[in-house]
């Protein structure tokens, strides 16, 4: 691990290499990101309104739904710019764009 970290350390990078066992556990359930975060209010895994908006066939462009997901909008959607990365988010935005547009 010390070498790793010394290899890391000359390539200007912060962390080691990912093992594969490490690439294996950061897969993303996006389906489950989604609803054990965005399910409480879009609801029906975001094919349905609840408290938020129906996602499913949305017309909002992805840098509206990227910022949207980032800063939030008060009082109701909350900010997940510190909670989510890039790559998380762009996972969201790719569910939302393949939900069914029926219940």
């Amino acid at each position: 691990m010390a070498i790793a970290l010394v290899a890391a350390a000359a390539y200007g990078q912060s962390s080691p290499p990912a093992t594969q066992e490490q690439g294996q556990a950061g897969k993303m359930d996006v389906a489950k990101l989604f609803a054990t975060t965005c399910g409480w209010c879009h609801e029906g895994g975001g094919r349905k309104q609840g408290r938020g908006p129906k996602l499913a066939g949305t017309d909002k462009s992805d840098a509206f739904m990227v910022t949207r997901i980032k800063q939030g909008k008060p009082p109701g959607m909350p900010a997940f710019g510190k909670s989510f990365n890039d790559e998380q988010i762009q996972a969201i935005i790719s569910y939302i764009r393949a939900l069914p547009d029926t219940p």
